[in-house]
């Protein structure tokens, strides 16, 4: 149910509204009018259409449709607006010009979806509007809408309600508009970058690739237990080793973690992964890309999210993790050889660490402590701890670290990418470590997937991967506060819960 409507010194009873629009509705069905009968309508413009390009309607007949969203005036003459998918429109509506159907006219309800035909104009006030010759009830609407004064400003009733949502606040409609863009950009540059896209499964015998706790669920054809995926990783390297040199896929992923500003069980991923190059490869690309994307969605490579400004033009940073808690923790872990060592740094800076953690770990729990919240401006942290990369390859020069970055803006990460570790054995000894920290516990930790594990046996070029959080990016590009803001349906609790 929609907000009650407030008292504008006619019905205000919610019950007494919805049975006088169905009431309404009823009379139409007897008199032969049903307006859920009608199939189509010609729509020959949209608003937005007319609204920018005046000089050249001027005069000349359209038709239109849309939702009625106001009425003005209930004499012989009335102004309303109509809205479509790009915007709204004033409809000039006059008794002379609909004669007997104008009585019919003045007994829709704001919310009504109509298609109307007129000549367009410009009122008195220098409004563009449409002058109706003819209209159409298209469907009748049975609930009625937020109060135009008050609106829908109830975040829960928002995201529950996301249909509402989109009616009443053109901004809303805006940044879904926008984030399908941003996809189709991304799209764009990858293929003409010579990328196949491609899908693989959600259901999964072995939700490897991340460190996420997976979704479970049973499959009863086969009698066996399935996961969803919690990522595209090892699937989209199984076509690497076939011979598909450039793939990517742009898809939904579960994990089976908390609710917040920035996280939702299920979100938009986009991995890919190119034979030949390493990460310094996928450091270009996503450079590249970021820009392509905001160049064509938002006209320009500066970014403005919650009053901050990020320049996408200037040449993003590079800074290994180790470089970075030395900045921003002062603690130097080229100097930290053992384990204790890095222990006894973690206690003096109050660090929060695990037994089951080692020297890498504690690294990167420096890193999320102190490093994340100051990384504004684009910046790759390179050269992450191997305890923390278990598909990742090692730096051939220091085999305590791998090839890895994540990128971050806004403090946030926003992709991740590795050249790819293709050594089935040092892969199997990775794994088995994975396994190890299961058993002990973490409920993140990967385990052997010994398909992929045959993959590698065959053979997988050297190649460099990376994983974008779509709803980050645009989270980023749309101005958005909270990810629910840039997904249609975010997840709810139950409202019987």
């Amino acid at each position: 149910m929609q907000e009650q409507p407030k008292n504008n010194g006619q019905v205000t009873d919610l019950n007494e509204i919805l049975q006088v629009r169905r009431d309404k509705l009823a009379q139409l069905q007897a008199e032969g009018r049903d307006p859920f009968c009608e199939v189509k309508y010609d729509k020959t413009h949209s608003s937005a259409q007319i609204v920018e390009a005046f000089e050249e309607f001027e005069g000349k007949t359209v038709s239109i449709a849309g939702r009625l969203m106001s009425k003005r005036g209930m004499g012989k003459v009335m102004f309303c607006d109509i809205a479509d998918i790009t915007g709204r429109i004033q409809i000039f509506v006059k008794k002379d010009a609909l004669e007997e159907s104008y009585d019919d006219f003045k007994k829709l309800d704001i919310g009504d979806i109509i298609g109307v035909k007129g000549e367009v104009f410009k009122t008195k006030t220098e409004e563009i509007s449409i002058k109706v010759s003819e209209y159409t009830l298209l469907t009748k609407s049975l609930q009625p809408l937020p109060e135009k004064f008050h609106g829908l400003t109830d975040t829960d009733t928002r995201y529950r309600q996301r249909y509402v949502d989109l009616i009443m606040n053109s901004e809303v409609k805006d940044t879904f508009i926008k984030r399908s863009k941003i996809i189709a950009s991304i799209r764009n540059y990858l293929n003409t970058q010579g990328f196949l896209e491609v899908e693989t499964p959600m259901l999964v015998a072995n939700a490897g690739g991340a460190a996420a706790r997976p979704f479970e669920t049973h499959f009863n054809a086969l009698s066996e237990d399935f996961k969803l995926r919690i990522s595209l990783e090892l699937y989209l390297k199984r076509l690497i080793v076939g011979g598909l040199e450039k793939v990517y896929e742009i898809g939904r992923v579960f994990r089976n973690e908390g609710l917040d500003t920035r996280h939702n069980p299920e979100f938009t991923l986009m991995e890919l992964y190119q034979a030949y190059t390493d990460y310094h490869g996928m450091m270009d690309l996503t450079e590249n890309l970021y820009r392509h994307v905001a160049k064509e969605v938002l006209g320009t490579t500066k970014i403005v999210y919650n009053g901050i400004e990020m320049d996408l033009e200037k040449p993003f940073e590079r800074i290994t993790m180790v470089d970075a808690v030395k900045k921003y923790a002062g603690v130097d872990f080229d100097e930290i050889k053992t384990l204790e060592e890095a222990r006894a740094a973690a206690d003096k800076h109050h660090v929060h660490y695990e037994d089951r953690h080692k020297k890498g770990d504690i690294l990167s729990l420096f890193f999320e402590e102190f490093a994340e919240e100051h990384l504004i401006q684009p910046t790759f942290v390179m050269d992450h701890p191997i305890e923390i990369s278990p598909l990742t390859k090692k730096k051939p020069e220091n085999p305590e670290y791998v090839e890895r970055f994540e990128f971050f803006m806004n403090g946030w990460e926003m992709a991740n990418a590795y050249s790819e570790l293709n050594d089935p054995i040092d892969q199997r000894e990775r794994f088995r470590a994975q396994e190890e920290l299961l058993a002990q516990g973490d409920e993140e930790a990967n385990t052997t997937d010994e398909d992929f594990m045959n993959a590698l046996e065959i053979g997988m070029p050297p190649t460099g991967g990376i994983g974008f959080g779509i709803d980050r990016m645009c989270m980023l590009l749309t101005d958005s506060a909270a990810i629910r803001d840039v997904l249609l349906f975010p997840t709810m609790k139950s409202l019987d819960k």
